[in-house]
């Protein structure tokens, strides 16, 4: 089948947008927060309140150090009005061919021998045009753009259900633990305490009186084998659903345990408020924190409870450290004060958001499997092994 197929360089098939490259300092961000996603090299890095680009566009890291193990490019599919740094390639295909389709060819192209530059390796823009590829007859080009985005598609769906259920079990949280409009609320008397008023029969405690700091330390090797691997890096900020993680082969060294329901908390630089729930048993590294409920039953509510902007800010304001700050848990984090309901009240907000919780693990796992088909499909279809030329997309 890939006798109709032909070979050519990336800057014959592209338009590329480097000269729109605008960066803005941290400082700059800070003073223009808005709606619109700011990239940088790998990941949306702030949000602002203007935009540069509009439309579907790929963005692939100009930083040469900055690709995969297997010198594959590290790349961003993005659609929609955002902002970019100066660290990436803004580029899209020449029409007829779909960007999907660029991006998906892109994944499976290694790079590595078109970086230059040992002090700053880099992919300039001459090295980035000079990239080779095969690429099909434009029918095929879509129907393999179909296929994948397919996969993509369900994943995403899957993504925004699970920010659906977590913007619903913190707005629960919120509303009964926070602003106290729990039920049965209207007959309960509020009085004074240290952390101001607070409704009767509640009592003010230390985090580390309901959770635990687990310091379970491991050695790396291949006994770590079928354990996914969780560095602060795959902790996404303010959502508490891990998402993805590594292969215990890059698990080197300061390695701790952790379980299912574990908390796991961002200690380096907690300030970027890396709070997730462990859907598995797997390893992190020392910069996190692995709590652990004291009374399993709780662990919604002492989720929720790390999660607070207020657990986070107390971190960070307690860090030590000025070049990379690092919170403490014991003796400082496990001291702060905390607001702590009624067992009864505890249960009650479990046993509604514990399903949640569930839900979003499975749907966690649901994505990564599809990822993974996904990724064994790729190479496979942008080769040419699998012949897809009779497949009615339509």
């Amino acid at each position: 089948m890939t006798n109709s197929w032909t070979e050519t360089t990336l800057g014959e098939v592209i338009e590329l947008y480097d000269h729109k490259r605008i960066p803005l300092s941290a400082q700059q961000r800070s003073q223009r927060q808005g709606e619109y996603p700011y990239y940088g090299a790998t990941k949306i890095i702030d949000s602002i309140d203007d935009y540069i680009f509009d439309g579907k566009y790929l963005l692939i890291a100009e930083d040469g150090s900055v690709i995969t193990a297997e010198g594959k490019p590290v790349l961003q599919l993005v659609t929609g009005q955002f902002w970019v740094s100066n660290h990436a390639h803004v580029i899209r295909a020449k029409s007829p061919m779909p960007t999907d389709f660029l991006y998906f060819a892109m994944s499976d192209v290694v790079i590595s021998g078109y970086i230059t530059g040992t002090a700053q390796p880099k992919l300039s823009q001459r090295n980035l045009k000079a990239i080779k590829l095969l690429l099909p007859p434009f029918p095929i080009q879509h129907k393999i753009a179909a296929v994948l985005s397919a996969y993509d598609d369900l994943i995403e769906n899957n993504t925004r259900r699970i920010k659906i259920l977590e913007e619903m079990a913190a707005a629960i949280y919120r509303e009964w633990f926070v602003e106290f409009r729990f039920p049965g609320h209207e007959g309960v008397e509020m009085v004074e305490s240290e952390l101001g008023l607070i409704p009767q029969g509640w009592e003010i405690e230390q985090l580390g009186d309901i959770i635990e700091n687990i310091k379970e330390k491991v050695k790396p090797g291949k006994h770590l084998e079928p354990l996914p691997y969780v560095p602060i890096d795959c902790i996404p900020r303010r959502s508490i659903a891990l998402t993805v993680h590594n292969p215990s082969s890059e698990a080197k060294s300061s390695l701790i345990a952790f379980k299912r329901n574990d908390i796991l908390f961002g200690a380096m630089r907690s300030y970027f408020h890396k709070v997730v729930f462990a859907p598995f048993d797997g390893i992190t590294r020392q910069t996190c924190f692995v709590l652990r409920s004291k009374n399993p039953i709780n662990y919604p509510f002492d989720l929720f409870t790390m999660f607070q902007d207020s657990t986070v800010e107390y971190s960070s304001n307690h860090s030590t450290g000025s070049t990379i700050p690092y919170a403490t848990w014991d003796g400082v984090l496990a001291r702060m004060s905390i607001v702590r309901p009624p067992n009864s009240l505890i249960e009650q907000f479990g046993n509604i958001v514990r399903p949640m919780l569930n839900l979003i693990r499975e749907l966690t796992i649901r994505n990564a499997t599809l990822r993974q088909t996904r990724d064994l499909l790729l190479p496979k279809l942008i080769s040419g092994e699998i012949d897809i030329s009779e497949l009615d997309i339509d």
